[in-house]
């Protein structure tokens, strides 16, 4: 698969083109966002990992086989940052999701393990009054036994029913369970 950086951004005058379809990828900061990029475009250092929380400061767009563009969006949550560069994210992020005009679709990735917070709660309640198509994501699935992953995934059922209308998809960055899956509805999702 073709896949390459295109730019980071921190405003309007700074983005690309609206000449792609795009799709953004939201969560929590450690949730897996860059995992969860690289895993579905088969590469291992597109979108840069770290262990340290917050490292994405600004709107990363990637060129998918020239094509599509996915935007890697800032995690929010517990990131070690001050306050007022977490509220400059916040306005730098609802801007972008509010007015690209070629955004389909937004990927909300939650980590299986974490109980829904209100941060998580209250994006996807936006995202949906907005009229943005959700998709939800549920990352780090083989970190669990079967047992637990039973019981988390109807959990986190129970807590998203009435937030979002799409099922949450199951993915491993590991295994690459949900990739597949992933595809198929960022595909139907995004078709104009």
């Amino acid at each position: 698969m073709d896949a390459a950086f295109l730019k980071s951004a921190f405003d309007e005058s700074q983005y690309p083109p609206p000449d792609k379809t795009e799709v953004a990828f939201a969560g929590r900061s450690n949730v897996g966002k860059s995992s969860l990029l690289n895993a579905l475009v088969n590469r291992k250092n597109l979108a840069r990992t770290s262990s340290t929380p917050g490292r994405t400061q600004a709107l990363n767009f990637f060129r998918v086989n020239d094509r599509f563009t996915f935007v890697d969006l800032p995690g929010y949550g517990y990131a070690r940052v001050s306050r007022e560069v977490k509220s400059s994210w916040r306005g730098m992020v609802e801007a972008y999701l509010r007015n690209r005009p070629n955004l389909k679709a937004v990927v909300v990735i939650l980590d299986i393990r974490r109980d829904l917070e209100e941060d998580d709660r209250s994006l996807m309640e936006w995202l949906e009054q907005e009229g943005k198509n959700v998709i939800p994501v549920l990352t780090k699935v083989d970190k669990l036994t079967r047992r637990e992953r039973d019981s988390r995934v109807r959990e986190m059922g129970r807590n998203l029913s009435g937030i979002v209308s799409q099922k949450p998809i199951l993915f491993s960055a590991k295994t690459g369970e949900g990739r597949k899956e992933i595809w198929d509805r960022f595909l139907s999702s995004t078709k104009t």
